[in-house]
């Protein structure tokens, strides 16, 4: 007797549910799907002469020494852009540029920027997936359009230029950032978009969070904990622990997909080490010895990394750091076929150390391997003093 009360309350106050969920059902809003492909506006147009500008300042990009001109590099990411934009692909077109930050950005006319900061953080092709398919989102919902045609950021249309040049950027990060960063609403609509991007591509929308994680690591360590002082990404998108709270949320019960960190590493292994050099020639060691402390664990079988953290802990410089450094140039040794340049910083560090002999042993051995590196006759010449 009592069961029956139970069920019969039960459902009575399922009937009395029902018109509400019904209502919910009927007034969800309706799954995301893609716009068909933009039609090129007329020049005389508002947007057609935007477009006409972003033509212009695309065919300059073709010609910037900034280009990264490897062509099976620019093809995968082609591809991977392509995978994300659907029956959009005939109209992107993607530019990596050698360029040390995190950053990439999309133009209403479809040309799309990829950094070489941002090619050497992420850590597999699903997280740079994520990056280009957030991209890809704003591109399709017509932000970047909705921020040109807004007054304040045509006043500020030099800047925007002068970030798709390159030219002059890094000082107008400030200018940028609030003249440009698109709204909060932009930002989640994004989001949501390119996660969706990223799962019917057949990627593993659960990495993309970890772009964030990655990112905010670095953010700590720099100074003040300001990461927007030198990084466009952060100017224009802010980092946020909720923005990462949010991007797992919306990744779960996600059944997997594809990471592609082996086909990533092939793609990438022909440039690392001019990335990873241009990173350390930045300047910012406290970020950079969190990207490279990830990707040692990451990739312990590689001696490049460990080359790079040892440099960027010997210039650097801190109480700790010329010891470090030594670990893990030897270590780098230990792995065998170790980059020339590790015999090198084992020089500096002697040299620095006031070890004459052992530093004019470790710089002839750099000359053996490197005889016509660009400083060889500035090592030959600390050889001789060392020996004299």
């Amino acid at each position: 007797m009592k069961r029956r009360r139970l069920l019969a309350a039960a459902c009575a106050q399922c009937a009395a549910l029902a018109p509400a969920v019904a209502w919910a059902q009927a007034s969800a809003p309706a799954p995301w799907t893609a716009p068909p492909r933009f039609v090129r506006p007329e020049l005389s147009s508002d947007e057609g002469g935007l477009w006409s500008l972003m033509d212009r300042e695309e065919s300059r990009l073709r010609r910037s020494p900034f280009l990264i001109r490897d062509a099976a590099l620019r093809e995968y990411l082609q591809g991977i852009a392509c995978n994300l934009a659907g029956e959009h692909c005939p109209d992107v077109r993607v530019y990596p540029l050698r360029t040390p930050f995190f950053n990439a950005s999309m133009a209403p006319n479809g040309m799309m920027q990829v950094w070489s900061g941002l090619l050497l953080r992420a850590d597999n092709e699903a997280q740079l997936a994520a990056v280009l398919g957030h991209e890809i989102g704003h591109y399709l919902q017509r932000h970047t359009l909705d921020r040109l045609r807004d007054a304040k950021a045509r006043s500020a249309f030099g800047t925007f230029l002068a970030v798709f040049g390159v030219v002059g950027m890094l000082g107008q990060l400030a200018t940028l950032a609030s003249a440009f960063a698109f709204t909060r609403d932009q930002e989640r609509e994004a989001d949501a978009v390119g996660l969706t991007l990223m799962r019917d591509a057949g990627y593993d929308p659960r990495e993309a969070s970890k772009v964030w994680d990655n990112l905010l690591a670095e953010a700590a360590a720099a100074p003040g904990g300001n990461a927007a002082s030198g990084s466009p990404m952060f100017a224009t998108h802010p980092p946020s622990e909720e923005r990462s709270r949010t991007l797992a949320r919306l990744a779960e019960g996600a059944a997997g997909g594809i990471v592609g960190e082996a086909e990533y590493a092939e793609k990438l292994a022909p440039l690392r080490f001019g990335l990873l050099e241009d990173e350390v020639k930045r300047g910012q060691f406290n970020e950079s010895m969190v990207l490279l402390d990830r990707m040692v664990k990451r990739t312990p079988e590689l001696a490049e990394p460990l080359y790079f953290r040892a440099e960027a802990r010997r210039l650097r410089g801190r109480d700790s750091d010329l010891d470090e450094a030594i670990a893990d140039l030897r270590q780098a040794i230990a792995l065998g076929n170790p980059p020339a340049q590790v015999h090198r910083s084992l020089g500096y560090i002697h040299q620095k150390r006031a070890q004459p002999a052992e530093a004019s042993a470790e710089f002839a051995r750099y000359i053996e391997l490197a005889p016509d590196a660009p400083d060889a006759g500035l090592i030959r010449t600390y050889i001789l003093e060392g020996t004299s």
